[in-house]
């Protein structure tokens, strides 16, 4: 009978604790969820940072250059994150190239781009119908010349100012605002009379050329270099090889240099969480066709010949 009371105070007293023992687990269970939470938030604040691949459209020798030396300058940047939370980690493609910007713009992923040794006129046909969210996450370093900057070797070149004369077609008509100091500007459409148009600009001293395939295609340009030449007009290239084949001269920049910027903009970009516009190359040389430079009659200046803007030598630490 003594066992029985007992046992049935034991069951009594079972019952009464069954909600506090619910509430302890409750309560336990909670803050396990509370402790989790605040470990997942701080494993998102610790993966806060940027990875990068450079992502190439060939295997030519030219390409690994410019791989092996853009590689080396981005490294440091990068080096900061931890290396086991490297997957986590929001990706930034280098494009090399017209191809690698078209591989990286194919790819469905929250990441920034960044476009190298594409032209103007190909980046923004390749750009222009994305969404804007995604266009705000694309930049890029252009392949040509700055205008600016090709006028300003015209000057040089023929010791003076000088009445510079532009072709743009329907793909480039989106240079014109950065045209502002030229002097004449002719639309060209595919169909047109290319030298009926290049007889047209008669106020032009000299011809300012941008990489537009509609106009400077392998089909037009010797045309255009003849054309020029016999009404004395020097062309201002886009390419040191344009130069060499008969254009008067160019700003043109080196892997170095275009490297060297690529790297400035992705520092900038990691350390600011902001990309910049699309810009023309910032370091650059010169080149001149001394040739055709006397046979118009110019005689061309050290001053002219050393235009430049050189990548600024690293800091003293």
């Amino acid at each position: 009978m003594a066992t029985l009371l007992r046992r049935m105070q034991n069951a009594s007293r079972a019952r009464s604790l069954a909600p506090l023992i619910a509430m302890t687990l409750a309560l336990a269970a909670t803050g396990a969820h509370a402790v989790q939470a605040r470990q997942t938030e701080r494993e998102r604040e610790d993966v806060q940072g940027y990875r990068f691949q450079i992502i190439t459209g060939d295997d030519s020798a030219v390409t690994h250059r410019i791989v092996d030396d853009l590689y080396k300058r981005l490294v440091p940047t990068f080096a900061a994150f931890r290396t086991e939370l490297a997957q986590k980690r929001r990706m930034l493609y280098i494009a090399i190239g017209p191809t690698a910007l078209r591989d990286a713009l194919s790819r469905r992923c929250d990441c920034v781009v960044i476009s190298a040794y594409t032209s103007s006129q190909v980046w923004r046909g390749l750009t222009a119908r994305l969404p804007k969210p995604r266009r705000t996450a694309i930049t890029a370093v252009y392949a040509e010349p700055a205008p600016n900057d090709q006028m300003r070797l015209a000057e040089l070149v023929y010791g003076r100012p000088v009445r510079v004369g532009v072709l743009l077609g329907p793909d480039t008509a989106f240079l014109r605002p950065v045209l502002h100091d030229a002097t004449e500007i002719q639309m060209f459409t595919p169909g047109d009379d290319l030298n009926h148009t290049l007889n047209s600009m008669t106020r032009a001293e000299t011809l300012l050329a941008l990489p537009d395939s509609d106009i400077y295609n392998a089909e037009n340009v010797r045309n255009i270099l003849l054309s020029t030449y016999r009404r004395k007009q020097g062309v201002i290239g886009f390419s040191a090889d344009m130069v060499k084949v008969g254009a008067l001269a160019t700003t043109y920049s080196e892997v170095e240099e275009i490297n060297a910027q690529v790297a400035e903009l992705t520092a900038d970009f990691v350390r600011t969480g902001e990309l910049p516009a699309p810009q023309f190359p910032r370091y650059f040389r010169t080149i001149i066709n001394e040739g055709v430079a006397s046979s118009l009659d110019l005689r061309v200046t050290d001053t002219a010949r050393n235009f430049a803007r050189p990548v600024p030598a690293p800091a003293a630490r």
